[in-house]
């Protein structure tokens, strides 16, 4: 399914394309694709709010699939494993930030479904170093969820800081926050939701959080730290106003509108704001392990292929259970 122009998701931006058979390139791996996860960030490039770097693109940064063929320079051991192929396509290796074990901050980085062509396809071609090995445990719908939301929700609760008896926010309960709240659990924080839709709220109730609200409404307690998941500056806001002192509000979004204003004594008492980008492979190994280890459990809708347009409508208006999942 590729993008030539990016448009509304109801208006079909994608299109469905053969391509030329492809071939990986030394230190490549080509994949046949067993599942492939829809993220909000897929939608955002879709639609334009994150500005093409390549056009056409095949999107998709959550992809499952088997090893059918290694490039030059990759172990050919490799062919028939299942792997993950997440949103960090490459890093240079030898920038400042790849020095200091930052290659999620890599000055020249590049990304799958934006820089090359990702898993909304049968088949794709990713570097093999970049791809990681899935536990037999977990299948193509279930691990392919963690490879973006999964990864990068839980770098958003290391950076959080909280440990057992800690109180976390989740602005929030989608996909990763789905994720997110059972890693917190398992570390034994209480983790508190304010979130929008009931569906979303009895959710956050059968995973054990301590409190449930709405967009608007306050925890009963203050708390430790926060996690923002939605792309709207106001909930940061309203975070922060829930924040203990020392608290850390940890914003996770690529695309975000504007914060509004507000006081500063939402910040004083050193609480602070805190982003979080992308995520390095040493955060998608520890992931990988703790899902079999808790055992992580996501909630998905699967689409076939073709349907990728729907499943990035009902993405958008918040219609999707869990994750939406593209098996072609």
């Amino acid at each position: 399914m590729e993008l030539a122009r990016p448009g509304p998701a109801q208006s079909g931006p994608l299109r469905l394309a053969s391509r030329p058979e492809l071939r990986p390139g030394p230190g490549e791996i080509r994949v046949e694709v067993g599942a492939c996860a829809v993220c909000r960030t897929d939608l955002q490039i879709v639609e334009g709010d994150l500005a093409a770097h390549t056009l056409p693109i095949v999107p998709g940064h959550q992809v499952v699939g088997r090893v059918v063929e290694a490039g030059g320079q990759v172990d050919h051991s490799l062919v028939g494993r299942r792997v993950g192929i997440g949103w960090l396509a490459s890093t240079c290796g030898a920038c400042d930030m790849c020095r200091r074990g930052l290659e999620n901050l890599c000055r020249r980085a590049l990304f799958t479904g934006w820089d090359r062509d990702g898993g909304f396809a049968s088949e794709t071609v990713a570097r093999a170093d970049f791809a990681y090995p899935i536990p037999e445990g977990l299948s193509a719908v279930d691990a392919a969820p963690l490879l973006c939301g999964g990864i990068i929700g839980y770098r958003a609760f290391k950076l959080a800081g909280v440990g057992p008896g800690d109180r976390l926010g989740l602005y929030g309960f989608g996909a990763s926050a789905l994720l997110v709240a059972q890693v917190a659990r398992h570390r034994g924080c209480d983790f508190f939701v304010v979130t929008r839709g009931p569906e979303a709220q009895e959710r956050a109730r059968a995973l054990g959080a301590a409190w449930v609200g709405s967009l608007g409404q306050r925890p009963p307690v203050q708390l430790q730290a926060a996690i923002t998941f939605a792309p709207v500056g106001q909930v940061v806001v309203e975070a922060l106003e829930a924040l203990d002192r020392a608290g850390v509000c940890v914003v996770n979004a690529i695309h975000l509108d504007r914060v509004p204003e507000f006081a500063y004594q939402h910040l004083y008492w050193e609480r602070r704001i805190q982003s979080v980008a992308n995520f390095t492979r040493g955060d998608s190994a520890e992931l990988l392990r703790l899902a079999t280890d808790i055992p992580i459990r996501t909630q998905h809708e699967t689409y076939p292929l073709e349907e990728a347009n729907v499943a990035l409508t009902r993405l958008k208006e918040d219609r999707v259970s869990g994750a939406a999942v593209l098996v072609p």
